[in-house]
């Protein structure tokens, strides 16, 4: 595919070039396995390009006209309205996902491009009265700088321009790393965007190289002030630990271990819905989704007719070529994602459950499974699931519900489903989750509200006023006129 020969390359100060490295990162197919790129690391020798060029060139985007700014997002939603068709093709043979996924994600791009542009020209300051005559108190926003993004796989399109777009667009520079099992969608294609979009050269870089190869650089480096990462706990707590070092902000969107929650009133087609949005919540991208639910809790007092019917809907989901319309399930990223999942599987087997439905495992594909019967202590119970694996679990009464919810040192989202909505707000209320949605999927995002988590599941928020906090910094410039007295 022509697209990722012209994407697998860095990106630095404008230019497409090769790394310096010594070896390659190999970008497959995970349906096929056919190679789709071998992309040359970058070393530290980039690293110190790429903040350089974004460094240089940042003062003069922070003091451009911010409608200027604004323009560059609205062609950057052009080219992704243009491309769609070519975009589409790139997800899904890089991710594996189904046709829907690829357009969820493109669209989903498109909203946080929008959503830039008003963050462009809606960063505001204030006029503040002072207790001393003749003194006034002005308070000005300013962009932090540089910020380094580091993208997952899974979404990496949209989870880039998550942090991209309002950084950019609140006049810092990004140097921008994706993952290695999506260097095209999540780096060459954001840079391939903004550069037919007119962002000026040197103020997004894109850097596809691993740890094995720069260490820490992208985090110890000097120049960037705020560091957002999305991707596992584990990695994440060493960004934390990395970045509170150097006194850099950080975003982390992290793991999770969702529950969706159907409470004893749900009957009917509401149930029926139930468990539509049960299975989209837990099988969406063959469950690779960080907001998947882990944890299908049911009401005892409805649990054989969900159970029932909610088997059936898995039996029915199609596994096979992500191209295929009629394909809901494709493979996994990569053959170690196999194999995690087949470990939690035989793990979960071990300690007692009930594989209601038992898929099976083949290459990088991973056919849907439902547990039952886990005991409630296993550590299953209690960790993310990154693979299309359900786990049921019936709960007695309300009370019971919600503390089987919060028995997670997890906290990024939940579903509560009721007939009720206000009681299905005040569960939400009490369950310690970031997000909690009320008769709908888990996976639910919206740009014009916060992202993000509690407990393990990270730190900060994501979009509107919590990306102009993180992406920009407050200024006290204090004014007077006459020659008052000083203390001494």
């Amino acid at each position: 595919m022509s697209s990722f020969t012209e994407l697998g390359h860095q990106y630095i100060d404008g230019e497409w070039r090769a790394g310096t490295g010594s070896w390659d990162i190999i970008d497959f197919d995970p349906y096929t396995g056919e190679k789709l790129a071998a992309i040359t690391v970058a070393t530290v020798k980039e690293v110190d390009a790429a903040y350089e060029a974004a460094r240089r060139a940042q003062d003069g985007w922070a003091r451009s006209s911010p409608y200027d700014r604004r323009r560059v997002f609205e062609r950057a939603v052009r080219v992704i309205e243009d491309r769609a068709e070519e975009f589409a093709e790139v997800l899904t043979a890089e991710l594996g996902g189904n046709r829907a996924k690829s357009a969820v994600e493109l669209d989903s791009a498109c909203e946080h491009l929008r959503a830039a542009m008003s963050m462009a020209v809606a960063a505001d300051g204030a006029l503040f009265p002072s207790p001393e005559a003749g003194r006034e108190n002005r308070v000005f926003r300013r962009p932090v700088g540089v910020v380094t993004v580091l993208s997952p796989y899974n979404f990496p399109l949209a989870t880039a321009l998550m942090s991209v777009a309002p950084a950019l667009a609140l006049g810092n520079a990004v140097v921008l790393k994706p993952n290695q099992n999506s260097p095209i969608s999540g780096g060459g294609m954001v840079a391939k965007i903004f550069e037919e979009a007119g962002l000026p050269a040197g103020l997004l870089n894109i850097l596809i190289t691993d740890i094995a190869e720069i260490g820490d650089a992208l985090i110890e480096h000097p120049v960037p002030k705020v560091i957002s990462f999305a991707g596992s706990d584990a990695v994440g707590r060493h960004v934390a630990e990395l970045a509170a070092r150097h006194l850099k902000r950080t975003a982390l969107q992290l793991s999770n271990n969702a529950a969706f929650v159907v409470l004893d009133d749900v009957r009917g087609e509401r149930l029926d819905y139930a468990v539509r949005a049960a299975v989209s919540s837990r099988f969406f991208y063959q469950g690779q989704v960080c907001m998947a639910a882990n944890r299908i809790l049911v009401d005892r007092s409805v649990e054989a007719e969900f159970t029932e019917k909610f088997v059936a809907a898995v039996r029915a989901l199609k596994v096979g070529d992500p191209k295929d319309p009629g394909t809901h399930l494709g493979p996994l990223i990569n053959a170690k994602q196999v194999d995690a999942v087949r470990t939690i599987v035989k793990q979960a087997l071990d300690e007692g459950a009930t594989a209601l439905v038992h898929g099976a495992s083949y290459g990088n594909f991973v056919e849907p499974t439902v547990l039952t019967g886990l005991p409630e202590q296993s550590p299953v119970m209690r960790q993310e699931i990154f693979g299309p694996v359900a786990l049921l679990a019936a709960f007695d009464g309300e009370e019971d519900g919600v503390r089987m919810a919060n028995d997670t040192p997890y906290g990024l989202t939940t579903a509560v489903h009721t007939a009720d909505l206000e009681r299905g707000v005040r569960v939400a209320r009490r369950i310690g989750a970031g997000m909690v949605h009320v008769n709908s999927t888990t996976n639910l995002q919206d740009v014009t509200v916060m992202f993000g988590g509690e407990g393990l599941s990270g730190l900060g928020r994501l979009n509107g006023r919590h990306s102009v906090d993180l992406f920009s910094t407050e200024q006290w410039v204090s004014v007077r006129e006459d020659m008052p007295e000083v203390p001494l």
